[in-house]
C-alpha cells in the first residue's frame, strides 16, 4: 500500500478516534463542582493536534495527487474538503481554549471560580466534539469520494 494512502487511513481512524474522546472532558467538565482535573483534557487535546499535525503533513501530497483531480470530477466533494480543513482548524484552537481553561481553573483560589472556569471549559469541548464529529464525517465522505 502506498505510504501516503495509509497515513491518510490512519488520519481518519484518528480523528474519529478525536471525536469520540473529546466526548468525555465536554461530559466530566459541564458537571464539574470541583477543580477540573487535566489528564482527560490533556489527552483529548494531545489527540486531536496530534490528528491535524498528521493532516498538516500529509496535505502537500493531497494537494499533488488528489485535489486537481477531485474537483475536475467531483467538486462538490472537494468543497467539503476545503470546509473540513477550516472547521478542522477551529477544532484544534478550541480544543486547546479548552484544555487553557481548565489549567487557568486549576491555578485559581476561588472553589467557585474553578468550577465556573471548569464548566466554560467543558462547553469549549462540546463544541469542539461537534466540531470533531463534523469533520470526521466530511473527511469520511472525502476519503470515499477521493482519487488516490
Amino acid at each position: 500500500m502506498d505510504p501516503i494512502r495509509a497515513l491518510a487511513h490512519v488520519h481518519g481512524h484518528l480523528g474519529w478516534l478525536a471525536a469520540a474522546i473529546l466526548v468525555h472532558p465536554a461530559v466530566i467538565l459541564m458537571r464539574a463542582r470541583r477543580t477540573p482535573r487535566a489528564r482527560t483534557p490533556a489527552l483529548a487535546t494531545g489527540i486531536v493536534t496530534a490528528q491535524a499535525a498528521l493532516g498538516a503533513w500529509i496535505y502537500p501530497a493531497y494537494r499533488e495527487r488528489v485535489r486537481a483531480r477531485l474537483f475536475q470530477t467531483e467538486p462538490h466533494v472537494g468543497w467539503l474538503f476545503e470546509r473540513k480543513e477550516h472547521l478542522a482548524f477551529g477544532l484544534v484552537i478550541v480544543a486547546w481554549i479548552g484544555l487553557v481553561l481548565v489549567l487557568t481553573a486549576r491555578s485559581r483560589d476561588d472553589e467557585e471560580e474553578r468550577a465556573r472556569l471548569g464548566r466554560t471549559a467543558g462547553l469549549a469541548y462540546v463544541v469542539a466534539a461537534g466540531l470533531a464529529v463534523t469533520v470526521a464525517i466530511l473527511g469520511t465522505v472525502v476519503g470515499i469520494h477521493a482519487p488516490m
